[in-house]
């Protein structure tokens, strides 16, 4: 009979794929396009940062819930391009049949609730539901618009989506939103000053999708990056909060995980098996601050304020949520080592005891349990390399 840990585990690695379904829109630089993963990640932080242009009734945190969500089923159907002729109807047929699947890889409950999640999601009858649409609808409006050099066709089929298709909902349930897009593909400034400062955060943070990792994907194919990351260990955070050593708030752990890897737009990324000397971990250190303070700066102060106090809260480590994302933060990269032959462990020469030391501590602070099980998946591979 399997576990709780062992069926979340499977719905992790499942999930996993989301990185290899690519998108019809491109990175703000032009240089590829999205896939769905960072495409779901970017979503999460366009709720919270819009927070303040929520409905009243609206509880943020369901909403990222729902959006670190509402793409897993194109694992199985793919993404499909609203300008395309397509047979929506199959469409959603295919797409519930996968939600059935992939949620069904859980827990009864926890899949369950995740399928609720998503169908309410697919509904769009409830005020989280329809500003977490809203939000799907305004993202790739806005990452044409705010590009480098956008595609004349890209441009084309914004403005026919402001016009006469879906965002046109935009005009009643995001105002503002589609207001800003108005003014932007009419080649004027955006009015709104806050709403400016917000929309040029996010166009800076989708730099974090360049930022590559020291870990493959699980397919091999390549390199992760830092915002499909991101996206992937919010989704660890969650599901595997029931196993924290101490209660967590999860919505917390999301927010957390969700904002603690943008300075490395600036920083990049430190693998953590890479031997550096303390004068260089300062350096990085200083870095890092220096990041945060100058890409949170670029909110509107309250927010800027706050969100620099969660990167603060994460580096510190101090609080229960602090600890468990900095435990959940450790987990994920392991699994893709495991998938992929070893992946950073041979390109760092890493031995059990060395990961013991740098990974398993961190975990086992914030979820024993969990190390415990990740532990017994990578003991085979250790012990067949003789790495011991």
């Amino acid at each position: 009979m399997t576990t709780d840990l062992e069926q979340q585990f499977e719905f992790l690695s499942e999930i996993e794929r989301l990185r290899e379904v690519e998108r019809q829109n491109l990175l703000l630089d032009g240089s590829r396009v999205e896939n769905s993963a960072e495409h779901s990640w970017h979503l999460a932080l366009y709720a919270l940062v819009f927070a303040p242009y929520a409905p009243s009734d609206v509880s943020i945190t369901r909403v990222i819930e729902m959006l670190l969500l509402h793409d897993i089923v194109e694992i199985d159907v793919g993404d499909h391009p609203i300008d395309e002729p397509t047979d929506w109807e199959a469409v959603a047929q295919a797409e519930d049949r996968a939600q059935r699947r992939i949620f069904g890889l859980l827990p009864e409950a926890q899949g369950h609730r995740l399928q609720a999640l998503w169908q309410e999601f697919e509904a769009a009858q409830t005020a989280d539901a329809r500003f977490a649409k809203s939000l799907d609808y305004c993202q790739p409006i806005f990452q044409t618009l705010c590009a480098v050099s956008p595609p004349a066709d890209h441009l084309r089929v914004v403005r026919e989506n402001l016009t006469t298709g879906r965002a046109t909902s935009l005009r009643e349930r995001f105002p503002e939103a589609y207001a800003a897009a108005c003014s932007l593909i009419d080649g004027q400034t955006v009015s709104d000053p806050d709403f400016a400062a917000r929309l040029a955060f996010l166009s800076e943070a989708d730099r974090l999708k360049s930022v590559l990792r020291a870990s493959r994907i699980a397919s091999g194919a390549r390199y992760e990056n830092s915002a499909e990351h991101s996206w992937h260990i919010m989704l660890y955070g969650w599901i595997l909060a029931p196993h924290s050593l101490s209660e967590v708030d999860v919505s917390r752990v999301l927010k957390i995980l969700l904002l603690h890897d943008l300075v490395e737009i600036d920083a990049g990324d430190v693998p953590i098996h890479s031997k550096l000397d303390a004068a260089a971990l300062r350096q990085i250190e200083e870095t890092e601050k220096a990041a945060a303070e100058r890409i949170f700066g670029l909110l509107p102060d309250a927010q800027a304020k706050d969100c620099l106090m969660v990167w603060q809260e994460f580096e510190a480590a101090q609080s229960a949520d602090a600890v468990f994302a900095k435990s959940i933060d450790r987990v994920q990269p392991v699994l893709l080592n495991i998938a992929t032959g070893g992946g950073s462990w041979v390109a760092y020469d890493v031995t059990l005891p060395q990961l013991e030391t740098r990974v398993g501590v961190k975990i086992a602070r914030g979820a024993p349990k969990v190390w415990d099980h990740v532990r017994a998946l990578l003991l085979p591979w250790f012990t067949a390399q003789g790495r011991l």
